[in-house]
């Protein structure tokens, strides 16, 4: 079915957008968001000078140029009960953004995941004629398939980052832009490693073990502990946690004071790069411990409640993103009652000592690097929309 839209943009002749004085809102909800943004707004300042940015955020999307009226860490609440539980400061929320968006009055507004608060966005403004745009898709083809009428009615136009999610709109009859993932803009400009943090790492020559929380407090507080008490099964490795942007030290520190414990603050690509093996809570760092080809054992335990209501309702067979793409169980997924101390301990036992486990991880490893796609993400969508916006 063809997608017919009414434009609201003032058309002009090519060339013409050098001068035109662009104003874009972004609402990005949590950190993978915000390093997102950052490197779209990177891109779409170096297309276009003029552009004014404004939106929610974080300090990636601040340092690139985004003018942040409000914080994600603000914003971070996961799970149906948690939500209940702050649903009046989340519409409060949606409050304060609908009254920056009407002061700012931009020429559109793109929309970065988070898809509880932002698909509630794109119908409010729409319905005031403001274009909508969203990167990354909600994950429709897991649960909540009725959201898709929402972006079909409300979205100009979606852009997606994993190669199944094309062939999933096409049979809504949704044509989508598909860019490859955004990780890979971000790992592909890295530096070297810093010296300090492979001292850091790797005292004295331990191999390091490297444990991925989450970035959410309710997440730090369900899987660290037991991804702690690793170090005493395991105490010929050096164990270092990736702390989350936006987490304060202080609470994780509540967690190590039984088992010390390093926290790494703003080096997590580089804990990844040196690390031997990984305990990662299942989310974009899962992706990106694969990425670097860092084995891993994927975790995750929610509210009790919110886990039983979400069983019912999503369709996949597997959370983490690396075995989604790979359709089959690539890295192994220690979920809610599967997630214990004897069981982490058997599966990180194997990623150190069973060398045909690792050999296939790897191999699977390198299928994952080919079916994502290149780089290049953030400057397709930059000039997606440049396009757009400039010639209707």
């Amino acid at each position: 079915m063809q997608r017919h839209y009414i434009h609201t943009t003032p058309r002009c002749n090519r060339g013409c957008h050098a001068l035109l004085k662009m104003r874009l809102y972004i609402i990005a909800g949590e950190a993978s968001g915000d390093l997102h943004g950052s490197n779209l707004a990177i891109a779409l300042k170096k297309k276009h000078p003029g552009i004014t940015l404004r939106g929610w955020g974080g300090d990636l999307m601040q340092a690139a140029g985004v003018t942040i009226s409000k914080h994600y860490r603000e914003l971070a609440f996961m799970g149906f009960v948690e939500v209940l539980l702050n649903l009046r400061t989340i519409l409060k929320n949606f409050k304060l953004a609908q009254q920056d968006i009407s002061e700012f009055q931009p020429d559109a507004i793109l929309l970065i995941d988070y898809p509880g608060f932002n698909l509630r966005m794109a119908k409010w403004a729409d319905k005031r004629g403001i274009p909508v745009y969203y990167y990354i898709s909600p994950t429709v083809w897991a649960w909540k398939e009725n959201r898709v009428e929402v972006i079909r009615k409300h979205v100009r136009r979606l852009f997606v980052i994993l190669p199944f999610e094309k062939d999933f709109y096409a049979k809504h009859d949704i044509d989508v832009t598909y860019v490859g993932h955004p990780l890979l803009d971000a790992i592909d400009c890295l530096p070297a490693p810093e010296p300090g943090i492979i001292d850091i790492c790797r005292p004295q020559g331990k191999e390091c073990i490297a444990l991925l929380p989450g970035s959410r407090k309710q997440e730090i507080s369900a899987m660290l502990p037991t991804m702690l008490r690793m170090q005493s099964r395991f105490p010929e490795y050096n164990f270092i946690i990736a702390g989350a942007p936006g987490i304060e030290p202080s609470y994780y520190e509540q967690f190590t004071q039984e088992n010390p414990t390093s926290i790494v603050f703003g080096s997590t690509y580089d804990i990844l790069r040196v690390a031997r093996v990984g305990l990662v809570t299942s989310g974009t760092a899962t992706l990106e411990a694969g990425l670097f080809r860092l084995p891993q054992v994927v975790c995750y335990v929610a509210n009790a409640i919110s886990f039983h209501i979400a069983k019912r309702l999503v369709r996949i067979r597997f959370i983490s993103l690396v075995n989604l793409i790979l359709k089959r169980e690539a890295v192994s997924e220690l979920i809610q009652s599967n997630f214990t101390e004897e069981r982490l301990f058997e599966e990180l036992y194997k990623l150190l000592n069973d060398s045909s486990r690792i050999e296939q991880m790897k191999q699977d490893y390198e299928e994952l690097h080919t079916l994502i796609g290149g780089p290049g993400a953030a400057d397709k969508i930059a000039t997606e929309l440049l396009k757009t916006l400039n010639h209707g």
